[in-house]
């Protein structure tokens, strides 16, 4: 899926949340599942192309320096970074830890970003899913996504999380907006 058409990358997310959640999730709560999803999937793509150097960077001056902050925005090129070893596609690799290492996923980005992650009280949500047998699946599925800002813009961007929460509004016969 590679496209900067919002219609059909709001149309693709808002089919995982009908491929992947549908049996085990009631359609109000998909928005906790889809919408973090999203914004993970889009900083993942982000800053997959400075994720080694970032990875390195954390490895040569961890224990040396006392705040790493500077330096490890300066290697993403970015006001946030990741250092966990992980990434969507390395979730995959081990299906049977998947709920553990996307904490450890979550818990390796940079202060400002995990509170912006913990505003969707993904920690509970990742809970759920994992007990129901979903997080493999909906890994794999995000993983589909193309979010890479070459790809889609940040208006774009916008412009689909804005999508997104319209139908989930339409869904359960909220106002959108």
């Amino acid at each position: 899926m590679n496209s900067s058409n919002f219609q059909e990358i709001s149309g693709f997310l808002w089919s995982i949340a009908d491929a992947v959640l549908r049996d085990d999730f009631k359609r109000g709560k998909y928005p906790d599942v889809i919408l973090p999803f999203t914004v993970l999937r889009r900083l993942d793509c982000v800053l997959a192309p400075t994720k080694e150097k970032v990875l390195k960077r954390y490895a040569d001056l961890y224990g040396k320096l006392e705040n790493l902050e500077g330096q490890l925005r300066r290697a993403s090129g970015h006001s946030f970074y990741n250092v966990s070893k992980f990434d969507f596609e390395k979730l995959l690799d081990d299906p049977k830890n998947i709920a553990k290492n996307l904490r450890a996923y979550i818990n390796g980005f940079s202060e400002n970003m995990k509170d912006v992650i913990d505003k969707f009280k993904l920690r509970n949500t990742i809970d759920t899913l994992d007990e129901k047998g979903l997080m493999f699946l909906l890994i794999q599925k995000f993983g589909e996504a193309d979010l890479h800002p070459d790809r889609v813009d940040n208006h774009t961007m916008g412009t689909v999380f804005e999508e997104l929460i319209r139908r989930f509004n339409e869904q359960s016969n909220e106002n959108p907006g």
